[in-house]
């Protein structure tokens, strides 16, 4: 892979106990695309965001974030990468017990010698970023799911993450409230000059913000191009999901025994 790509991942292996999750997995990521990573529930999605982030080790082969392997580095080197990268998880996550403001400060004061005055600067600018400045002092039990979504999206970008990583950032959202964080994903990522992967189920919202797409499926990659490149794909897989089929390479039905042959058991054979 050149050397221009700010996240490399090369034959990436992960099992849990003796369970494969992901096998050989290959990605080049440039810097500054968005990048959405797609594929049924329980493909390995968002096992690959923990291996990015170093929770946890692959098996085989590594990920190389600017210019570092991450499992090689010393745990207070693996504290430092962090801090370059930024996690907007499915729900949301916010602390309950702090307002809005506290919630997007938390990392400043935490990672930072600011002073408060310059906290507060860079808190508005944040909110105002996501259009939500004037909830500042609103607790998150106050705040609409999608409103819940944009004050965590502040937070991930609190310390300016070179790395920006979305797990499920779509779900339970409106029409309206989906339009505005896909809107924000890319604004903020071609504002910050940042990295982000975005992974997802919803293809269509995706398709309009990102640069590229891979498709995972029983841990390895079917397919990945292009927007336009995937809504062309001839593949089964990519044609099924893009196109909410019901039947496909993934089947209606689990795995079973003849219907017929069902019908015939009796009360207590099963």
């Amino acid at each position: 892979m050149p050397s221009e790509n700010f996240l490399e991942i090369r034959d990436l292996n992960f099992s849990y106990d003796k369970r494969p999750v992901l096998r050989g997995i290959n990605m080049a990521i440039p810097k500054g695309q968005v990048v959405a990573i797609m594929g049924g529930s329980g493909c390995g999605k968002t096992t690959l965001l923990r291996l990015i982030g170093g929770q946890i080790r692959p098996s085989q082969g590594y990920v190389k974030f600017d210019g570092k392997i991450i499992h090689e580095l010393t745990r207070s080197g693996l504290y430092e990468t962090r801090r370059k990268m930024g996690m907007l998880f499915q729900f949301g996550a916010l602390f309950t017990d702090l307002s809005v403001y506290d919630n997007v400060a938390f990392q400043m004061r935490e990672h930072t010698d600011l002073s408060e005055s310059v906290i507060r600067d860079l808190v508005l600018m944040k909110l105002d970023a996501v259009g939500l400045r004037g909830a500042r002092d609103f607790m998150p039990n106050e705040l609409s799911g999608g409103m819940a979504r944009r004050v965590a999206l502040a937070r991930t970008i609190a310390l300016d993450p070179m790395l920006i990583m979305y797990d499920e950032p779509f779900t339970g959202l409106d029409p309206i409230s989906l339009g505005v964080i896909g809107n924000l994903i890319r604004r903020l990522s071609d504002a910050l000059g940042a990295t982000s992967i975005v992974v997802t189920h919803d293809v269509q919202e995706s398709l309009q913000i990102v640069d590229y797409v891979y498709f995972v499926s029983e841990g390895v990659i079917v397919a990945h191009g292009t927007p336009d490149e995937i809504r062309a794909s001839e593949k089964p897989f990519v044609h099924q999901f893009i196109h909410g089929e019901i039947d496909g390479p993934v089947p209606f039905h689990y795995p079973a025994q003849g219907y017929a042959e069902d019908l015939q058991l009796g009360p207590f054979d099963a």
